[in-house]
């Protein structure tokens, strides 16, 4: 059974009666309700200056953290990540591209080859010569070819 809402109960098993005999009930309510809400809406003004000085100092906490601090996006640290890993791959191969040059017949002529050619050129020099693919692929690094030709370029130590 559907309870009505403008009806109340004095006591569980009593007789039901009219809620609010007042014309007025709804307007007071209503009155009251709004009173009410400005009174929650209000913020002391003591508080005030403090909430301000709470959002200044998160401001400059984020700005002082992401400036100095270290602080980065996680779209910043991934690409962080994978240059980093690049660099990795790169230089643990360049050895090795450094050894398959070493090793031809025909090194020490490639070596001078290698020198007469412009800095800019030399990856490409490495690239053709094919030291720079590595076992397992069908297409040379350029990345491993630059760095493999700065390696060769050096004055042995």
């Amino acid at each position: 059974m559907k309870r009505n809402p403008y009806l109340r109960d004095e006591q569980p098993g009593c007789t039901v009666r009219p809620a609010a005999t007042s014309r007025n009930w709804r307007q007071e309510t209503s009155l009251s309700l709004t009173a009410e809400k400005a009174n929650i809406m209000q913020i002391p003004p003591d508080l005030k200056p403090g909430c301000w000085g709470a959002a200044g100092g998160a401001l400059a906490l984020a700005v002082i953290g992401f400036t100095w601090g270290g602080w980065v996006t996680g779209a910043t640290a991934e690409l962080k990540a994978k240059q980093r890993a690049e660099q990795a791959v790169v230089a643990a191969l360049v050895p090795i591209c450094v050894d398959k040059f070493r090793q031809q017949t025909d090194a020490g002529a490639n070596l001078v080859e290698l020198k007469k050619v412009s800095s800019w050129q030399q990856g490409s020099f490495i690239e053709k010569g094919g030291w720079a693919t590595m076992p397992g692929s069908s297409s040379p690094d350029t990345a491993v070819a630059r760095a493999c030709a700065e390696l060769l370029g050096q004055p042995k130590s």
